[in-house]
C-alpha cells in the first residue's frame, strides 16, 4: 500500500520545540539532568482567586455542559474591561469580542478565516514560527518582510511596499516582539494600520508579552480607525501564568470576527464553563500582582544576562517580555551549533535563532521560565563549558 500524508502534511515539519523536548525527555530518560531555559513557559502559578473561582465553579453541576463558542458574557465583559483599563481600548463585549482556546488557536483560525490557496501573507523575519506553518497548511505563500537590529527590530514600510504584494491578503504584526524583545511603539502600529488600509490588507497583531517588563502595555487597536483593518490576538498564558488553561481571544469589528467564529465552531465545541469564569476573575487583578510577578521576572533577568555575557553574547538591556535575545559575537560560531554545544557540554537547553528566520541565525534565545536556582546553575555549567 502507498498511502501519503496530505501536501499541507508534506509542506510543514513537525514544530521545533516538539522534537527537541522528545530529545530532552530522552536524555532525562537516561539519568541526564537537562536544565531547560528554551520555552517561555511560564512556571509561577496564577493569582489565587483564579484558582479558588475555578475550584468553586468546578463543583457546581450547572457547568460541566457544552459552552456557547463565543464564550459567556462574564468572559466577554472581563476582557472588555481589561482593554479599556490597560489598554485604553473601548470594545463591545457583544460583538467585539471572541474567546479562543489560547492565542495560538486564533493563528489558525484566522488564516483559515482569510486564506485562499495562493493569497500570500507577509510574515517577520525573525518572527513566531507558528505564523509560517499554519499560512501553508491554509494553502497560502509565505512572504517575509526583515527586523534587523539595526531597526530596533521594527518594520521598514518602505522596503515592504516595495515587494510584490499582488494577493497579500495578511500581515502579521507582534510587539512586544517574540523572540527579540523589541518594545510596541506607536509609529509602527499607525504605520502598520495605514498599510494596510491602503492595500486592503488586514493586519493581525499578535499581543501575548505586553505585560512582562513592559511597563506601558500597548494595543494596535489603540489606533483610530484600526478595528476596521485590524484584528488583535491577546493571551492570560504569559500574563497571567495560565500557559496550560488555553485562554486567548479575538478582538476586532464584528464582521471579521464572525468569519472566524463560522471557522472556531466548526472545529471546537467551546471552553469548559469554570476555566471561562476563572478567567474572568484573573483579568480583575490588580496592579500590584503584576508588579509582584514582574519583580521576580527582573531578578531571573540579572542571572540571564550573566549568561549571556558567558556565552560571549551581546545584548539590548530594554529589550521586554519572557525571553533575553542576544547576538552572537564570534562569526565562526552559529546559532544552531552554540545551542547544540551548551546542551551537549553543560546540559543547558537554550534556543537556537535560526528557527524564528534568517535573521535569527547569529542569535540565541534565554527563557526566564526557570526558578533562579536552576539559572545560577545554568550559569555555572556554562561558564566551565566555554572555559574548555
Amino acid at each position: 500500500m502507498n498511502i501519503q500524508p496530505s501536501q499541507r502534511v508534506q509542506q510543514i515539519k513537525e514544530y521545533y520545540f516538539s522534537t527537541k523536548l522528545k530529545e530532552i525527555s530522552a536524555l532525562r530518560s537516561r539519568g541526564i539532568d537537562i536544565i531547560s531555559l528554551g520555552i517561555g513557559g511560564p512556571d509561577l502559578p496564577p493569582p489565587s482567586g483564579v484558582i479558588t473561582t475555578m475550584a468553586e465553579a468546578v463543583h457546581d453541576p450547572s457547568n460541566h455542559g457544552y459552552q456557547p463558542h463565543v464564550g459567556v458574557p462574564q468572559l466577554r465583559e472581563a476582557f472588555a474591561r481589561w482593554y479599556g483599563r490597560w489598554y485604553g481600548v473601548e470594545v463591545d463585549p457583544l460583538t467585539e469580542i471572541q474567546p479562543l482556546i489560547g492565542s495560538k488557536e486564533g493563528v489558525t483560525h484566522i488564516s483559515l478565516a482569510f486564506l485562499n490557496p495562493g493569497d500570500k501573507v507577509l510574515i517577520p523575519d525573525p518572527g513566531y514560527p507558528t505564523y509560517s506553518s499554519i499560512s501553508r497548511m491554509a494553502g497560502a505563500e509565505v512572504v517575509t518582510y526583515d527586523l534587523t537590529e539595526d531597526s530596533g527590530w521594527q518594520p521598514d514600510f518602505d522596503a515592504i511596499e516595495r515587494l510584490d504584494l499582488t494577493r497579500v491578503k495578511l500581515m502579521w504584526l507582534n510587539y512586544p516582539h517574540m523572540p527579540t524583545g523589541a518594545k510596541a511603539r506607536r509609529e509602527t502600529f499607525e504605520k502598520a494600520i495605514d498599510f494596510g488600509r491602503r492595500h486592503g490588507i488586514v493586519i493581525v497583531h499578535d499581543n501575548p508579552y505586553s505585560f512582562i517588563l513592559n511597563p506601558e502595555p500597548m494595543s494596535i487597536l489603540s489606533v483610530p480607525g484600526a478595528k476596521e483593518i485590524a484584528i488583535e490576538l491577546n493571551s492570560l498564558s504569559k500574563s497571567h501564568n495560565m500557559p496550560g488553561w488555553r485562554v486567548g481571544v479575538a478582538i476586532s469589528n464584528p464582521e471579521f470576527l464572525s468569519w472566524i467564529l463560522r471557522i472556531k465552531s466548526n472545529i471546537d465545541s467551546g471552553q469548559f464553563k469554570p476555566l471561562m469564569l476563572a478567567a474572568a476573575k484573573a483579568l480583575e487583578e490588580e496592579a500590584g500582582w503584576h508588579e509582584s510577578l514582574n519583580a521576580a521576572y527582573a531578578s531571573r533577568r540579572v542571572i540571564a544576562e550573566r549568561i549571556m555575557e558567558a556565552l560571549g553574547c551581546t545584548f539590548d538591556p530594554s529589550q521586554s517580555g519572557l525571553f533575553l535575545w542576544g547576538r552572537i559575537s564570534d562569526p565562526e560560531v552559529d546559532s544552531e551549533r552554540l545551542a547544540d554545544r551548551i546542551l551537549d557540554e553543560a546540559r543547558v537547553f537554550v534556543t537556537p535563532g535560526f528557527i524564528f528566520g534568517h535573521n535569527g541565525e547569529r542569535y540565541i534565545r534565554i527563557s526566564l521560565c526557570a526558578p533562579e536556582e536552576k539559572l545560577s546553575e545554568a550559569l555555572d555549567r556554562i561558564r566551565k563549558a566555554m572555559s574548555k
